[in-house]
């Protein structure tokens, strides 16, 4: 996409959601963290499932180690791979208190040296929880940019380095937020709704998804 194009493609995104919020139910930086660790090849929907009573009991690493790796999966026995995912959460919480006295940093060479944190997670907290203006690049973003032409790449890396490069700096702090929403209700992997997609004139899948029958295709703005 050319600059202008960029721009408007953020620009209308923005206009139809001015502030875009995760959809994992979080309360603090470390309860975020967690949330967003146990994620991984999980949805949201059924993570915040989990998660509702384990963050009743548990919203620091101290209280983590207090509940125990069984006592853990007890809570996320319902959330793929939840073994392992139990197992990094509990050696996590124990490295934040024995490094970091219980606070989760924020920066990102220090997230990512947590057991069951990678850059995709780390990005997500810095954002959320600290403001920094990083893209987490999950499928769904890695399937926009690609199918939109906003910034093609063939992994994550190169197509997270592009968006940071090409995302202008008034739109950066969300775009995550925006890319990621509009991959999972719009954007979708097997059929986009392209007939109601807000960006549809400036991006470049071809062909473009009809409007089903009956459905009125929304205004473009």
């Amino acid at each position: 996409m050319k600059k202008a194009e960029v721009f408007e493609f953020y620009r209308r995104l923005a206009e139809a959601d001015p502030a875009p919020e995760t959809e994992l139910e979080w309360t603090t930086p470390y309860t975020l963290l967690v949330a967003v660790a146990l994620s991984a090849q999980a949805t949201d929907v059924g993570v915040n499932k989990a998660t509702k009573r384990l963050f009743a009991e548990v919203d620091t690493p101290a209280k983590m180690l207090a509940l125990g790796e069984e006592g853990l999966k007890d809570h996320i026995k319902t959330i793929g791979l939840f073994n392992t995912k139990a197992r990094n959460v509990i050696a996590a919480a124990q490295m934040l208190v024995e490094r970091h006295g219980g606070i989760v940093p924020d920066d990102r060479e220090a997230l990512e040296a947590l057991p069951g944190v990678g850059r995709k997670t780390a990005n997500v907290v810095l954002n959320v929880a600290f403001g920094h203006a990083t893209i987490a690049v999950d499928t769904h973003i890695f399937r926009v940019a690609n199918r939109t032409g906003l910034a093609p790449g063939k992994d994550v890396r190169v197509v997270e380095d592009k968006l940071v490069r090409v995302t202008p700096a008034i739109f950066r702090g969300h775009a995550h937020h925006w890319l990621i929403l509009h991959g999972r209700y719009i954007c979708k992997a097997r059929k986009p709704e392209c007939w109601r997609c807000p960006v549809a004139d400036l991006c470049r899948y071809r062909p473009k998804t009809p409007a089903p029958a009956g459905a009125a295709p929304e205004a473009v703005a």
